[in-house]
């Protein structure tokens, strides 16, 4: 199928330009766009408007493509099908498209725009523009009611306003304020949507540190200012000009509260802390500060040192140490438990959690979650508790006194002691009916229980403490001062000390009953800890960051799955009473790093 597309324009003194083209192919495109096959450049009409296409019997079929519509001899629609040699007109907001077609020559399809009439003096009369002013006179009075409400009125309210110290409880005294605002503030400042003097004190000048800790009174420094200051590195030449910019205006130099926390950012989390805050320091600290134990870091996924964690080394201390996972290490927190054994899909283990799982649903064999249950907030986990997780299996019941179990209680070795040295001082049922033994043997005498001497007790209490006895299937046997005992346990609850991760964004499939053995997709905990294969409590099963790079590869890695900031994992200011210690002399004369190194 052939096409003749005929253009009729006009000239500013009304000759009419006619321009022809032919296009040899079946369908036409009608649009905004350039690409177009008929090209209307009206702000009306749709990037891709519409599509011509051949019908059955000679017709043609016109279907918009977009939402909007056109018109076919003044009606709209959005679809229409019609004959080229009985002609229609198509309507494409200011445009008309004739479509005709004389025997079998080409479709001819003729644009032309229709023209705005001026309107008549008698047309005018109905017009608003007869009892309005003028268009630049009411431009005019626009401005200045703009002015007046969005700068004039606030600016006079500002600076008329009580000087007060900085209160977020008091309302906002510069009227028309939120105006000016540049967007929501974040959840935890919402408070004070309504009032801004609560932060910018002074009109055009920047938030100062010392207003922020009107609120945040208790939050410690980084680090010492002056190591601090050591350690930032140089900046560059258009860094300076730029710190010199903002110091007109009353900005803190690098390092105080706005340099991290950045506000009117939408109303959700505040924006972490960008990774370039952090490398400045970090990345190559060492060449800086001489003396620093840290290791050099700019980026998790190309630039950061291995993990360190923080273990128990020394058996029955309460000493920890910490090390890299680069080296070997050996935990002795006092317990003997093979994860290995636990969690293994067949042996005994597993027949009996399937034994005992109509009671505890522990299922066809042990999980992780079976003994490590989440804190409320799925952050963290609670201490693994004997009676509740252990029991089940390693039971610590002694003796039977008609329908009650007698249980040893867990975790005092002295009161151990005293339940197994009383077990049989209380008077039994004899053995034989009828008969009495004299003397000592008799019944509630001091040689009654099993007819033997009471040294029997003493020996059952060694057997509990000895290897091959039930405090020695979880505990490693000890004497202390004469007597046998049990190595303390220490279990250390976070392995990281300067750090923190998240168990909760890692998926809840470390805390949910997993039928059927893994689940396929998700990662489970031991997809981080190789807790099924460890045969020792020995083995600290911390994860290396190889690992953890798997997923996390930096702040602007776009082929990881996480993007990961250094504000991910770490915090900025330190623990209340923790380390680094708080300088009050430098505190006192600048509030964060106010002044920095220059040349």
């Amino acid at each position: 199928m052939a096409f003749l597309i005929r253009t009729i324009d006009f000239t500013a003194t009304g000759r009419e330009i006619v321009r022809d083209r032919e296009l040899a192919q079946d369908s036409l495109t009608i649009g905004r766009a350039a690409e177009n096959d008929i090209h209307l450049p009206d702000l009306a009409v749709e990037q891709q408007h519409a599509r011509i296409d051949p019908a059955t019997g000679g017709q043609l079929t016109a279907e918009a493509v977009g939402t909007l519509g056109f018109t076919v001899d003044g009606r709209t629609t959005t679809s229409a099908t019609f004959k080229p040699q009985e002609g229609v007109e198509l309507g494409f907001a200011s445009y008309r498209l004739a479509v005709t077609q004389d025997g079998d020559g080409p479709v001819t399809i003729v644009i032309t725009q229709k023209e705005d009439k001026p309107a008549t003096d008698a047309a005018k009369g109905f017009e608003l523009a007869s009892a309005l002013p003028s268009k630049r006179a009411m431009a005019w009075a626009g401005l200045i009611a703009v002015l007046l409400a969005f700068l004039a009125v606030p600016i006079y309210t500002n600076l008329t306003r009580e000087r007060v110290e900085p209160d977020y409880k008091k309302p906002g005294q510069t009227i028309m304020d939120a105006s000016w605002s540049t967007g929501d503030l974040s959840v935890k400042h919402h408070g004070l949507e309504d009032n801004c003097e609560a932060c910018h004190v002074d009109a055009f000048v920047s938030v100062r540190d010392e207003t922020c800790l009107t609120c945040h009174e208790k939050i410690d420094d980084h680090a010492k200012i002056d190591r601090q200051l050591t350690s930032r590195g140089p900046m560059s030449r258009g860094d300076q000009f730029l710190w010199a910019v903002a110091e007109t205006f009353g900005k803190e130099g690098p390092g105080n509260c706005t340099t991290c926390h950045t506000e009117h950012e939408g109303a959700g989390r505040m924006e972490p802390t960008p990774q370039k805050f952090c490398a400045e320091c970090h990345d190559g600290m060492d060449t800086r500060l001489k003396d620093t134990q840290l290791a050099n870091a700019a980026d998790f996924g190309t630039a950061h040192p291995q993990l360190s964690a923080v273990f128990y080394g020394e058996l029955g201390s309460k000493k920890t140490t910490r090390l890299s996972l680069d080296k070997p290490i050996v935990e002795q927190n006092g317990l003997k438990f093979p994860h290995e054994l636990h969690l293994r899909k067949t042996g005994g283990v597993a027949r009996m959690a399937g034994n005992i799982g109509s009671k505890r649903d522990y299922g066809p064999a042990l999980e992780c979650k079976d003994c490590h249950e989440p804190t409320a907030d799925r952050y963290g986990f609670k201490p693994v508790e004997m009676e509740e997780a252990c029991e089940a299996c390693h039971s610590l019941v002694y003796d039977k006194v008609g329908d009650t179990f007698r249980t040893l209680r867990h975790g005092d070795v002295d009161q151990m002691r005293a339940d197994l040295a009383a077990m049989d001082r209380a008077p039994r049922r004899p053995i034989t009916t009828g008969r009495q033994r004299p003397g000592d043997y008799a019944q509630g005498q001091r040689f009654y229980q099993d007819f033997g001497r009471p040294s029997r007790n003493y020996i059952g209490i060694n057997q509990a403490l000895s290897p091959k006895g039930v405090c020695g299937e979880c505990h490693i046997p000890t004497t202390r001062g004469g007597r046998a005992d049990v190595v303390p346990v220490y279990l250390n609850q976070s392995f990281l000390k300067h750090s923190w991760f998240d168990h909760k964004s890692h998926g809840d499939a470390a805390f949910e009953k997993i039928e059927g053995g893994q689940r396929q997709g998700e990662e489970t905990c031991i997809s981080c800890h190789a807790a099924d294969v460890s045969k020792t409590s020995e083995d600290l099963l911390m994860p290396k960051i190889a690992e953890c790079r798997d997923c996390h590869l930096g702040e602007k890695a776009r082929q990881a799955p996480v993007p990961s900031s250094c504000a991910m994992c770490h915090s900025y200011h330190p623990k209340p009473g923790g380390v680094p210690e708080r300088r009050k002399d430098a505190r006192d004369k600048q509030v964060a790093m106010i002044t920095r190194k220059t040349g």
